[in-house]
């Protein structure tokens, strides 16, 4: 006769043979039990925000949701026909906006997977929005991974969203209750997930930066492994003068790069490590301005040099000298 052990008890035995070194899970158990003071038996549905917080909540991630609602819905028409609901967390783990089945949502809303509800790893233990915003990866907690029992019929899966400066600033989750949910469909659902989650973080950093240019740059082959392949495109954006002045989570990572390397504003081509013939790259720069000038005045010399602010005479000189090496 083969006896399970319970919920609670499997979580203790574990933390007990202090398991968290080889196994990250049990890391996220020993914070739940140890450190948050947790009761895996706990069967109270999360706690919520008031509706003035979670307005506040909503207000403070303006930009963030703005940037995410259409890649959400994409997400939805993924994966909602088969029971899935879709929510953008904060940073603090409460749901900011949610797509799910009008059906399921009276059952959505009891299992507290809503807007406004806590999700946190302090408030609820090891889940998928918690435990991604410590841990601050793509992950999946499948039904009795997580810590509190009433939530071992879930499948949460979540990835991380970072903002302008690399800093966490959200999560994309997708939870099923479906007891007929399989690994393979899983690992499809955090695919979309973590490709949702990219999107939002690239759709943000853009918008941080709109009037500049956005460059996307190599990733070195030492970050390119197996560990580092759900990080998000490393997005750099740099000013009319090509000097660097922000960088994505991963660009920073890949070039070592941080917020007074930024201040200082760093030419990308020293980045990349692209030597640059600065009097080459001046004489070239002005005569695609002189060009630029005859052109918008029909090659009138007078108009040009007027529009420049040098000389007519000097006009000449440089139009012969760019005649010359052409």
């Amino acid at each position: 006769m083969v006896i399970r052990q319970d919920h609670a008890s499997r979580i203790d035995a574990a933390i007990a043979r202090d398991e968290a070194a080889f196994v990250p899970l049990v890391a996220s158990w020993q914070r739940s039990k140890k450190l948050h003071d947790l009761d895996p038996n706990k069967c109270t549905a999360p706690e919520r925000l008031s509706q003035a917080e979670f307005n506040a909540a909503r207000e403070r991630a303006g930009l963030l949701i703005k940037n995410s609602e259409a890649c959400l819905d994409n997400l939805y028409q993924a994966v909602g026909d088969v029971g899935c609901n879709v929510i953008l967390a904060d940073r603090d783990g409460v749901p900011l906006t949610r797509r799910g089945s009008p059906a399921d949502d009276a059952t959505i809303d009891r299992w507290g997977l809503w807007t406004g509800a806590i999700w946190s790893e302090s408030s609820e233990g090891t889940n998928g929005v918690g435990t991604c915003i410590v841990e601050e990866r793509p992950l999946t907690i499948h039904k009795d991974q997580h810590f509190h029992k009433k939530n071992i019929e879930l499948s949460c899966t979540a990835a991380p969203v970072f903002d302008h400066e690399g800093k966490l600033i959200g999560v994309v989750d997708v939870s099923s209750c479906r007891s007929d949910l399989t690994s393979r469909f899983s690992k499809l659902i955090s695919a979309a997930v973590i490709d949702t989650a990219r999107t939002i973080e690239a759709n943000y950093f853009s918008e941080k930066f709109a009037s500049s240019k956005i460059v996307l740059v190599p990733q070195a082959p030492a970050t390119m492994g197996a560990s580092k392949a759900w990080q998000s495109a490393a997005l750099i954006a740099v000013d009319q003068d090509d000097l660097i002045i922000g960088a994505t989570r991963a660009a920073r990572s890949i070039y070592k790069l941080d917020q007074e390397s930024l201040n200082h504003r760093v030419p990308l081509s020293k980045l990349l490590g692209r030597e640059i013939d600065q009097a080459h790259r001046y004489a070239t720069a002005e005569q695609r301005i002189i060009k630029q000038a005859m052109a918008s005045t029909n090659g009138n010399v007078s108009a040009a040099a007027s529009a420049l602010g040098i000389s007519r005479a000097t006009l000449h000189r440089k139009i012969k000298k760019i005649r010359e090496l052409d």
